[in-house]
């Protein structure tokens, strides 16, 4: 039996990002343009839902919620995500370092695809994929809410591994 925990119930409190400037009104009352230097993201930890060290900042939307959201996650060296999948396409750019990312049922580190700075991955909806670092790596992750993660194994979700160790 698969588990699922909905990632975006735990950021459902976050929204999008407090510290953006607002830069320009329209005068044509179209809105306004934010930046977020990266000095002013609002790093908190990843859900439980992720391996502990996993920090994120949502940069748009709220991946709780129905429709478009992006998040800046950053990820300490030598992390590992058990194989896992997503409910929507999951689009992927590297800001620095190197995410490696695999397919499959099994965590295999040398079936993993370096993606290195710069560049972009996409995993389709419930695709059966896992992820790994060698050094701290940043990435922007874009897709559709109400975001989740499920684990191809269920002994492999962090959140289910914490809770079973706290009531020991």
């Amino acid at each position: 039996m698969k588990t699922s925990v909905l990632i975006g119930m735990v950021l459902g409190g976050l929204g999008v990002l407090g510290t953006a400037s607002v830069l320009a009104q329209d005068p044509a009352g179209q809105g306004s343009m934010t930046i977020v230097a990266p000095g002013d993201l609002k790093w908190t930890d990843a859900p439980p839902a992720l391996p502990k060290g996993a920090k994120m900042a949502v940069l748009y939307g709220d991946p709780g919620k129905s429709g478009l959201f992006v998040m800046r996650v950053k990820l300490p060296a030598n992390y590992k995500v058990a194989p896992h999948w997503h409910p929507a396409d999951e689009n992927l750019s590297v800001v620095s370092g190197t995410l490696f990312i695999g397919h499959g049922d099994k965590f295999d580190a040398a079936a993993g695809k370096p993606i290195a700075t710069g560049a972009y991955a996409m995993m389709p909806a419930k695709m059966h994929h896992f992820a790994y670092t060698k050094k701290e790596t940043v990435f922007d992750l874009s897709a559709m809410g109400p975001w989740g993660i499920t684990y191809v194994n269920p002994a492999d979700d962090p959140s289910k591994t914490a809770a079973t160790t706290t009531a020991k």
